[in-house]
C-alpha cells in the first residue's frame, strides 16, 4: 500500500497541480470586475449621538462576478456600511472590509478604497429657543401694526451638542404684509438659518394685530 501511494509521486503531484489549474481556469471564465463609486452609509449609531463630520462621504469598490450578472448591475445594487454600534463620543477611525458591502447574490467585492475612514462624533441634546417673527414689506397708509403675537414663543431644538449651542433664537419664514388693513393669522415655518438641527414643532402660529392710525 505505501508503495501505491509514493510510486511515481511526482507525476502525482503534477496532476493535482494541473487539475487545480484547470479548475480554476474554468471557474474564472467569464469573470469580470467593475468599480463603482457608492455613498457610504452609517448603521447603528448609538442613541444621543450624532454623526459631526464623516470624513469621506463616496467610496470606490471593485465588484467581480459574471459578465451576464454583471451586465446589469447599478452602483445603486452596491451598499457600503460603516457599523457605529461600538462607536464612542469623539473622533475614531473606523475600517472597512469587504465584508461590509452589500451585494446581489454571486457577487464578491474584492476591494474597497479608502479602507479606513476617521468618524467624529458627539452627543445629541434638546434645547428651547426663542422664536422671532420676520416681517416684510408696510401694511395700508392708513394702518399699522400695533403687536405682533406668536405661539408658542419658544420651540424645542434638536441636534448635535455642538450645533444647538451655536443657536439663540429661531426664526420663522418671511411673512408679507404689504397693504394689509386686518389683522392676520397664519401658520408659518420655523427657519433654523442653515443649522444642522431640527425645531420641535416645526411650526408656529403668528397673529399680527393691525389697528388704524388716528386722525
Amino acid at each position: 500500500m505505501r508503495k501505491l501511494l509514493t510510486e511515481n509521486i511526482a507525476l502525482k503531484i503534477s496532476a493535482v497541480l494541473i487539475s487545480v489549474f484547470l479548475w480554476f481556469f474554468v471557474t474564472s471564465r467569464g469573470q469580470s470586475e467593475i468599480n463603482f463609486e457608492v455613498p457610504l452609509e452609517y448603521k447603528n449609531i448609538p442613541a444621543d449621538m450624532g454623526i459631526v463630520n464623516g470624513g469621506v462621504k463616496n467610496v470606490s469598490v471593485t465588484v467581480r462576478g459574471h459578465e451576464r450578472t454583471m451586465k446589469n448591475l447599478k452602483a445603486s445594487d452596491v451598499r457600503v456600511y460603516v457599523n457605529l454600534e461600538k462607536a464612542k463620543k469623539g473622533e475614531e477611525t473606523f475600517y472597512i472590509k469587504t465584508d461590509d458591502v452589500k451585494l446581489p447574490y454571486a457577487l464578491s467585492a474584492t476591494n474597497v478604497v479608502p479602507s479606513s475612514v476617521r468618524i467624529k462624533l458627539d452627543e445629541t441634546v434638546s434645547m428651547a429657543v426663542q422664536v422671532k417673527p420676520v416681517l416684510s414689506g408696510e401694511p395700508e397708509s392708513r394702518f399699522f401694526v400695533s403687536s405682533v403675537k406668536v405661539e408658542p414663543k419658544n420651540v424645542a431644538l434638536k441636534g448635535l451638542k455642538s450645533e444647538v449651542r451655536r443657536v439663540r433664537v429661531v426664526k420663522t419664514e418671511v411673512l408679507d404684509i404689504t397693504d394689509l388693513n386686518k389683522t392676520l393669522t397664519q401658520e408659518v415655518t420655523i427657519d433654523t438659518g442653515g443649522a444642522n438641527v431640527s425645531p420641535e414643532p416645526g411650526t408656529v402660529k403668528v397673529t399680527i394685530n393691525i389697528a388704524e392710525k388716528k386722525r
